[in-house]
């Protein structure tokens, strides 16, 4: 037996000024930065790498149209991983100094 449920949607992103701009530039920045990425590789990923170009442009499209006309649904990318990687990084830090 399978038991779907469906989840309640998130509460309405707080609004500043300067948001939907910012939000416009991280919906664009990540998907160029893999598409970056996956150009200055040092491995040839033949069929791959294009596709995975295409992906993240389209994915950019998506994220683009929720940061300007659904702002208030729109989560910052830089914020999510950005915490992630800071942690991370502290963590390496503090191993460093214990070692």
């Amino acid at each position: 037996m399978w038991l779907l449920v469906a989840r309640e949607p998130g509460p309405d992103a707080p609004q500043w000024a300067g948001r939907k701009s910012l939000a416009v530039l991280d919906a664009v920045a990540w998907p160029l930065l893999v598409v970056l990425i996956v150009f200055q590789s040092l491995v040839p990923l033949g069929v791959v790498g294009p596709l995975l170009a295409v992906a993240a442009f389209t994915l950019s499209v998506a994220r683009l149209r929720r940061a300007i006309w659904l702002n208030h649904r729109y989560r910052f990318t830089t914020w999510r991983w950005g915490v992630v990687v800071l942690g991370l990084t502290m963590l390496g830090a503090a191993l460093k100094i214990l070692a």
